[in-house]
């Protein structure tokens, strides 16, 4: 029995570029988190059939919504996205060429209204019907934007008014071996212009106080040697007392990152608290959120093929605890830092990674 509803559908553009030119493994995080976001962006009801690699097929049974109720869908979406990847941007840690392009990755979205029936494959809703067709065929387009709304005659008969101050309209033609598709498009870009990066918070070590420092020289290079130590999914391998990590945000290292590590005696919660980078000089530091103590990473560039990983741990400046502290947990902790640093090193030399711009 046919029926008819909405066929609503973001697309990634250039994910077929960005996934070919970079390194797999990250932009297949990266997509995956934009690919929840829109997921979770949903405020119209809208079920989602499947996700067709760099789009998502949403659909919803019945009348259309108004097309006022349908540019709020969008918005919310298009703006959760590009938030997203303005945060990374200024949070992110990795340079590898997948994380670096990230901030260039576009959303256009396609609306359709028409005839279609679904059928269940397990847990899946599957569509068939000729007008989840026209849908697919319309990502495929003459629009010079990578960046637009489009939406068919039937979502909207009449000519569309302007939804924004800034929306225009322009009217075009797909043609396909079954005639030709009228549609009509407006461009979603205006929407960034207030799309600001979230300011990252301070640390403010002035209010902490250094408890001990560790240093080693290792033999490579700063980027490797930057992902064995700051890369949490390596941490039970060389950091003494971690048994395993768990995620409790995302597994791509960027301030605010949040994660729990298990270790022999209990857990602890930690995220990473800030990050600077040059070609010869990273700094990033880690939180613990029960007692704010901090965990601070510098690795300098010593040579062609070494590098020099310090790690200095602060407390809250209190003159009671820090006393505690120097009395019953600084010198097992430099002991197992020490030997921790010592555990890296065989880390360090499984690290290959894809292109960089070190």
């Amino acid at each position: 029995m046919e029926n008819k509803g909405l066929l609503f559908i973001p697309d990634i553009s250039g994910f077929t570029r960005f996934i070919n030119e970079t390194e797999i493994d990250h932009s297949r995080l990266i997509i995956q988190e934009l690919l929840e976001l829109l997921i979770n962006s949903n405020q119209l009801g809208l079920e989602v059939s499947e996700v067709e690699g760099d789009a998502i097929l949403f659909y919803k049974f019945g009348d259309s919504p108004s097309l006022d109720e349908l540019y709020l869908q969008v918005e919310n979406m298009f703006c959760a996205f590009h938030r997203q990847l303005v945060s990374y941007e200024y949070r992110r840690f990795c340079q590898c060429k997948a994380c670096i392009s990230a901030v260039n990755l576009t959303l256009k979205v396609i609306t359709h209204y028409g005839e279609f029936t679904g059928y269940n494959v397990k847990n899946f809703q599957k569509l068939l019907g000729k007008d989840v067709i026209v849908a697919h065929q319309l990502l495929k387009n003459d629009i010079q934007q990578h960046e637009y709304w489009l939406i068919t005659k039937p979502v909207s008969p009449k000519d569309p008014p302007p939804l924004a101050e800034w929306m225009q309209w322009n009217t075009s033609v797909k043609q396909t071996e079954n005639g030709e598709i009228q549609f009509r498009y407006t461009r979603l870009s205006p929407l960034k212009e207030n799309i600001l990066p979230q300011p990252v918070p301070a640390l403010h070590l002035e209010k902490k106080k250094k408890m001990f420092s560790l240093s080693r020289e290792y033999k490579t290079t700063i980027i490797p040697l930057f992902h064995a130590s700051g890369d949490f999914s390596y941490r039970s391998r060389w950091q003494q007392g971690v048994k395993e990590v768990e995620e409790l945000s995302h597994f791509l290292p960027r301030v605010g990152m949040r994660y729990r590590a298990v270790l022999e005696n209990g857990s602890s919660v930690q995220y990473a608290s800030s990050y600077s980078f040059s070609a010869e000089h990273i700094e990033f530091s880690e939180t613990v959120e029960e007692d704010q103590s901090i965990f601070y990473y510098t690795l300098q560039k010593t040579g062609e093929q070494t590098t020099r990983l310090t790690v200095d741990y602060y407390l809250p400046k209190n003159i009671v605890k820090e006393l505690l502290f120097r009395l019953n947990k600084k010198k097992k902790m430099e002991a197992e830092l020490a030997q921790s640093l010592i555990n890296l090193d065989a880390v360090v030399k499984e690290i290959r990674l894809p292109q960089t711009t070190a």
